[in-house]
C-alpha cells in the first residue's frame, strides 16, 4: 500500500496552541438543509459550540478577564463571582484554571443538573438559588452574587450584564468573522437575546459594514425584550427580567418571541434531522431563524448564530420523561388529553387564586366553579410553572373555618397548603391514577404552562363512562 498524498506543503513550523484560549473563536458556519425544506432563503448557523468551553462565552470571558487584569480589578489569587446560567461560567472558569483564580458562580435552580456538575468538574463553587423570585429579592441569583462579592476577599463580578467588554468581544471578533465567511453577503443576523452582549456587539461590527443587514433578536415568550414581564419561563440562558446596560435596542430591527415549546421542540428536531446537536436556546434562535426564513426570497443570506451543544440539556430537552411532564411529548395510547376532552363541552381556564386574596374568596370560587381544590398562584394566564406556590382545599378551609370563623378574612398565603403535583397533559392515564393515589388533584401542564386542574372524580368519569345514566 502506498502512503496517503499529503494536503500541501508542509508549514515552517508545528501549528500548535500554547494555550486553550488561544482557540477561542474563529468557529465554522454551517448550511441548514433539512429543517428548512421549502425555504428559498440560505440559512446557515454559527457553530457557537465549536469553542473550547462549548459556548459563545468563551469570547466574553476572556475579554473581560483580560480587561479586569489590565486595569487592576482582578489580581492574582483573586476570585471570581457571577451569575451565570452556565455558559459564561464555564468560559470563566476556563480562564481561571489558566491563570489560577478561584471561581464562585451562583444559578438558578432551573439549571440542569449535568450544567451544575460541568462547573464543579472545573473547579468552582456552585451557589442555586431559587428562579420564581424578584431580581432585587434577597435570594435572586443576582443578590446572592452582590453578596457573596462582598463578603469575598479579592472578589471581582466581571457582571456581564453590564460590562461593555461583553458586547465588544463580539464587535471585534464574531462579527467580523460572520462578514468574512458570508463574504459581506449577509442580509440577516438572528441570536438569541440574553446579556444582549452577542447580538449588539455584533450588530455594531455588521452595521458598520452594511447598514442594511437586518439584526433579529430570538427572545422566549414572556422576556422583556419581547414585550414581556420577565416571568418565568423554561428556556435557560436568554430572556431577561430587566435590560442590560450590554444590550442596545437601538440597534435590533426586530425580536421574535418563541414559546418554551417551539424552542424545545426544534432543538431536538434539528438535532435529530441535520445531527446537529443543539441546546434549548439554539432552539429558539432557529424557531426565529424560520419564521423569518418563510418572509424572505432567494437572494437572502440568515445567519443564525447556535450558542451551545445540547450536550447541557441531556437531562431536559432530551430526556422524554422531562419533555413529557410539562406537556411537550405525548407519552403513550391514552393520555391525560382525553381525559379532559372527554369532560364535555368548554372546559374552562385553569381556576385559581392569587396569594394576597382572602379565604373567602377561595370559598367562592370553589362554589361557583364546583370545584375542591384551587392553586394559588401569581400572575396572570397564561402562568408559568413556576409562578405555582401553593393550593388550599375545601376540606382543610372548612376545618378552618368552623373552628375559627374569622379567617374567612385570611390571606390565602397564610393558609394554603404544598403546590398540587404537575402531570402533562400527554402523559398516561396510568400516571395519572398512580399520582392520583397520592393525592386529590393534579395540575395538568401543557406546553410547560398550567392548563387546568385534573381531579379524581375526572378520571373516574373517563374510566367508567355512561355510569349513572338512564
Amino acid at each position: 500500500m502506498t502512503a496517503p498524498a499529503l494536503p500541501g506543503p508542509l508549514p515552517s513550523e508545528p501549528e500548535i496552541a500554547d494555550s486553550l484560549l488561544d482557540l477561542v473563536g474563529n468557529t465554522p458556519l454551517l448550511r441548514l438543509t433539512r429543517v428548512t425544506a421549502g425555504l428559498t432563503c440560505s440559512v446557515v448557523a454559527k457553530l457557537e459550540m465549536l469553542n473550547p468551553g462549548g459556548s459563545v462565552k468563551d469570547r466574553p470571558a476572556v475579554a473581560m478577564i483580560d480587561a479586569a487584569e489590565r486595569d487592576g480589578l482582578l489580581r492574582p489569587g483573586g476570585t471570581i463571582v457571577e451569575p451565570t446560567s452556565g455558559n459564561t461560567g464555564v468560559g470563566l472558569a476556563i480562564v481561571a484554571a489558566q491563570r489560577g483564580y478561584r471561581c464562585i458562580f451562583v444559578m438558578t435552580d432551573k439549571v440542569a443538573a449535568e450544567k451544575v456538575d460541568l462547573l464543579r468538574a472545573y473547579g468552582a463553587e456552585v451557589v442555586v438559588c431559587p428562579v420564581a423570585v424578584e431580581p432585587d429579592d434577597p435570594e435572586s441569583y443576582y443578590s446572592v452574587a452582590e453578596r457573596l462579592v462582598a463578603e469575598t476577599p479579592g472578589a471581582y463580578r466581571p457582571n456581564q450584564y453590564a460590562n461593555q467588554w461583553n458586547p465588544w468581544a463580539h464587535e471585534h471578533s464574531t462579527g467580523p468573522e460572520l462578514w468574512s465567511q458570508t463574504a459581506g453577503r449577509i442580509t440577516h443576523f438572528v441570536a438569541g437575546v440574553g446579556t444582549g452582549g452577542t447580538i449588539t456587539g455584533v450588530a455594531r461590527y455588521l452595521k458598520a459594514r452594511g447598514p442594511e443587514v437586518q439584526i433579529v433578536g430570538a427572545d422566549p415568550a414572556g422576556s422583556v425584550y419581547s414585550g414581556g414581564s420577565g416571568r418565568p419561563y423554561l428556556v435557560k440562558g436568554i430572556g431577561e427580567d430587566f435590560w442590560p446596560a450590554t444590550y442596545d435596542p437601538a440597534l435590533v430591527d426586530r425580536v421574535i418571541a418563541v414559546s418554551d415549546e417551539d424552542s424545545f421542540l426544534t432543538a431536538r428536531r434539528v438535532t435529530r434531522e441535520e445531527g446537529l446537536f443543539i441546546g434549548g436556546s439554539g432552539g429558539t434562535a432557529v424557531a426565529a431563524a424560520l419564521v423569518l426564513g418563510r418572509e424572505l426570497g432567494p437572494e437572502h443570506l440568515v445567519v443564525v448564530l447556535v450558542p451551545d451543544s445540547g450536550r447541557g440539556y441531556l437531562s431536559k430537552v432530551f430526556d422524554d420523561r422531562w419533555m413529557a411532564g410539562y406537556g411537550f411529548l405525548r407519552a403513550g395510547e391514552r393520555s391525560v388529553a382525553e381525559i379532559i376532552e372527554a369532560r364535555g363541552g368548554d372546559v374552562p381556564p385553569l381556576v385559581y387564586v392569587r396569594p394576597g386574596d382572602t379565604v373567602r374568596r377561595a370559598v367562592n370560587l370553589m362554589r361557583g366553579h364546583g370545584v375542591s381544590q384551587l392553586p394559588v398562584a401569581k400572575g396572570d394566564m397564561p402562568l408559568a410553572a413556576a409562578e405555582v406556590l401553593g393550593a388550599v382545599d375545601e376540606l382543610a378551609l372548612m376545618d378552618l373555618t368552623f373552628r375559627d370563623p374569622s379567617a374567612l378574612d385570611l390571606e390565602v398565603d397564610k393558609v394554603m397548603g404544598p403546590r398540587l403535583a404537575t402531570i402533562g397533559i400527554g402523559q398516561s392515564v396510568e400516571m395519572a391514577v398512580e399520582m392520583l393515589e397520592r393525592g386529590p388533584a393534579l395540575v395538568v401542564l401543557a406546553g410547560g404552562r398550567p392548563h387546568v386542574v385534573l381531579s379524581r372524580t375526572d378520571v373516574l368519569r373517563f374510566l367508567s363512562p355512561g355510569v349513572g345514566e338512564r
